[in-house]
C-alpha cells in the first residue's frame, strides 16, 4: 500500500495534537474538517478551533459544515476522493453515506479502551469511576456509537493524582503513537481487526453541570475524583458564605472525625481540611467567584477569616439566595 490520501476531522486541542503528528510524520492530509467557529470568552468573539488553527498554518483546505447529513457534503467529500478519513474528537455525527465514501472507510481515535466508556466523555468518566487504567483505541467506524471493530489499542495507567488535563495529555501521546502505528500497518490492522464485546460496554455520557456540585456527605475519595475530573472543563464547586467556590486541588486524608459533613475542620498556612463521609479532604487550591484559581495560602493572606474553622460549606444552590 502506498501513501494514503487522508482527510482529517477533529475540533479540540486533543484532535489538533493528532493532526500535527500526521503532518510531522509526512502523511498526505488533503483536507481538514472541523466544527464552525464558536463564541468564546467574555466578549463572545468567534474562536477558531485548535484543529482549524493547525490547518490554516499548513495551508490545508478547510471545511466547517454545521452538519454532514446534507447531500452537498457527500459531494464535497467524494470530490476529495480520500483513501481514509481519520476522525478525532470531531463532535459531529458521520452518517452512513459519509462513512462509505473513503476507499478504506473512516477510523476514529477514541480516548478509552473500548468497549469501556463509549460516548462523549470517556476521560471524565474513567476518573469519576476510579478506574486504574485508561487508554486509546483506533476503531474502524460504523453507524453505531463507538461500536466499530478495533484496529489497535494502547493502555495508559491512571495515577493517584491525575486530573482530566493530565490524563488527556497522556492519552494524546498514546493516541498519536497508536494512530501512526495503525497507518504504517493499515492493511494488517484491518485484516486482524477485533470485534467489540457489547456485553462489556459502558456509556460515557457528557457531564452535566449538576455533577460538578459537591455533596459533602460523599466520601473524600469520591469528591477528590470529582475535583480531578472537572479540571479544565467543569470545575467542582460548592458554596461558602452564600458565594460559589470552585475547588481546584485537594488530597484525601483517612482521618476519622465527629464533624458534620461540609465543616471546615482545621486551617493551616497552605490548606484547610473539610469533613466528608467518614473521611477528610485537604484543600490547597480554590477559585473564588469572579476570580482566577489561586492557592489557599493567598486567600488566607488577604482574607484571614474566610476559611475559619467551624464554617460550613453548602451543597445546594439555595445558599445563593
Amino acid at each position: 500500500m502506498g501513501k494514503l490520501k487522508i482527510c482529517f476531522a477533529g475540533t479540540p486541542a486533543f484532535a489538533a495534537i493528532h493532526l500535527t503528528a500526521l503532518l510531522e510524520n509526512g502523511h498526505d492530509v488533503v483536507a481538514v474538517y472541523t466544527q464552525p467557529d464558536r463564541p468564546s470568552g467574555r466578549g463572545k468573539k468567534l474562536q477558531a478551533s485548535a484543529v482549524k488553527q493547525i490547518a490554516l498554518a499548513h495551508d490545508i483546505p478547510l471545511h466547517q459544515p454545521i452538519s454532514l447529513k446534507a447531500s452537498e457534503q457527500e459531494s464535497i467529500l467524494s470530490e476529495l476522493n480520500p483513501d481514509l478519513l481519520v476522525v478525532v474528537a470531531y463532535g459531529l455525527i458521520l452518517p452512513k453515506a459519509i462513512l462509505e465514501i473513503p476507499k478504506y472507510g473512516c477510523i476514529n481515535v477514541h480516548a478509552s479502551l473500548l468497549p469501556r466508556w463509549r460516548g462523549a466523555a470517556p476521560i471524565e468518566r474513567a476518573l469519576l469511576a476510579g478506574d486504574k487504567e485508561s487508554g486509546v483505541t483506533i476503531m474502524q467506524m460504523d453507524e453505531g456509537l463507538d461500536t466499530g471493530d478495533m484496529l489497535c489499542s494502547e493502555a495508559v495507567g491512571i495515577e493517584r493524582y491525575d486530573t482530566r488535563v493530565m490524563l488527556e495529555n497522556k492519552l494524546a501521546e498514546a493516541g498519536c503513537r497508536a494512530l501512526l502505528s495503525t497507518l504504517s500497518n493499515f492493511e494488517d490492522c484491518q485484516k486482524h481487526a477485533v470485534k467489540q464485546d457489547d456485553s462489556e460496554s459502558t456509556y460515557a455520557k457528557k457531564l452535566e453541570k449538576s455533577e460538578a456540585l459537591i455533596n459533602w456527605t460523599s466520601s473524600a475519595s469520591l469528591i477528590d475524583r470529582q475535583i480531578r475530573a472537572g479540571i479544565g472543563r467543569s470545575p467542582a464547586y460548592t458554596f461558602l458564605d452564600r458565594q460559589r467556590l470552585r475547588i481546584i486541588s485537594a488530597k484525601v486524608l483517612s482521618e476519622s472525625h465527629e464533624f458534620e459533613p461540609g465543616t471546615i475542620v482545621s486551617l493551616e498556612k497552605n490548606c484547610f481540611t473539610v469533613a466528608c463521609d467518614n473521611s477528610v479532604l485537604e484543600i490547597s487550591q480554590v477559585q473564588l467567584a469572579g476570580k482566577k484559581a489561586t492557592s489557599v495560602r493567598d486567600v488566607i493572606n488577604s482574607r484571614p477569616a474566610y476559611f475559619e474553622t467551624g464554617k460550613q460549606f453548602c451543597a445546594t444552590d439555595n445558599s445563593e439566595k
